[in-house]
């Protein structure tokens, strides 16, 4: 592969994109209350250096974007050698998650058949609003925790109401930030005839939608700590939110005012933002826990 195939393959792995998945894994870790040490080992490197990257991949792969994504201001073109990465990847992790359990890896080969449903040109799961929203919604969050939870216990678990609910806090924490994540593609996305979520809801609709579900997950993780009778996490929460609460309401205030405030930077700020508070909060968790 020659060096500007492999800095273009790299680029479209999006790397550091994994580590906004990462709290997901840091709940489930903090959480699950009998750990296979090197199960949970394994389980991290899996999900984050094989199934996010690969999926990362193919959808670089199948929207062959122009214009800015996320991480990648200007993406490079690509070509068979993304294609075939992707492939690598995809099914090294899902040897790998074999040797956590069989249901771990059942669970990576649904995750990567509907990441790649999601954008591929056949069925494109994407250009459907509602749909991509609830794929979204629902596997990179709950159904991603209770793979984490299950894969890195060391003893049977079966599915309780704590498990269902932290799951849901996490599917309402993806959820939340989805339409935002589109709101400066409307463009690209109407001509490759995708109609998403935020196109659907426009731009102050997106806003909205994103606060009534954030709210949701709010207000289940504070029902989650009560339950615990570790309310005194909620408020720690709080506290690691009240920055991203601001600069949310800022930039709504923004976009109200001038539609191009919807912009590329705008959102990777925000992403950025959510992405680390977020990892500091659930890494506190894992660390206390």
């Amino acid at each position: 592969m020659a060096s500007g195939n492999i800095r273009s393959v790299l680029l479209h792995l999006r790397l550091p994109f994994s580590l906004f998945l990462l709290p997901i894994f840091l709940f489930a870790l903090s959480q699950a209350h009998a750990i296979n040490n090197q199960k949970a080992i394994l389980v991290f490197f899996i999900l984050h250096l094989f199934i996010y990257p690969a999926s990362n991949a193919y959808n670089s792969y199948f929207d062959k974007d122009q214009g800015s994504i996320a991480l990648l201001k200007t993406p490079p073109q690509v070509n068979k050698s993304l294609f075939k990465t992707a492939v690598i990847l995809e099914w090294t992790g899902v040897m790998l998650a074999l040797l956590v359990n069989i249901e771990f890896a059942i669970a990576m080969v649904v995750y990567n058949s509907f990441s790649k449903a999601y954008s591929h040109p056949k069925i494109r799961i994407k250009k459907y609003p509602v749909l991509s929203f609830l794929v979204i919604f629902i596997f990179q969050g709950f159904f991603i925790y209770y793979a984490c939870y299950k894969g890195i216990s060391s003893t049977a678990i079966q599915l309780s109401s704590d498990i269902l609910i932290a799951g849901m806090i996490c599917s309402c924490l993806i959820g939340a930030s989805y339409p935002l994540t589109q709101i400066y593609q409307h463009d690209e996305d109407a001509k490759r005839g995708d109609k998403t979520l935020s196109i659907l809801l426009g731009i102050p609709g997106s806003f909205v939608f994103s606060a009534a579900v954030f709210l949701a997950g709010f207000l289940l993780l504070y029902y989650y700590w009560q339950t615990q009778l570790q309310l005194y996490k909620f408020y720690v929460f709080i506290a690691f939110a009240l920055p991203l609460i601001l600069y949310f309401i800022r930039w709504f205030y923004q976009c109200i005012k001038n539609g191009k405030n919807a912009s590329y930077e705008n959102t990777m700020r925000m992403t950025l933002l959510s992405a680390s508070l977020m990892l500091i909060y659930f890494g506190w968790l894992c660390l206390i826990s």
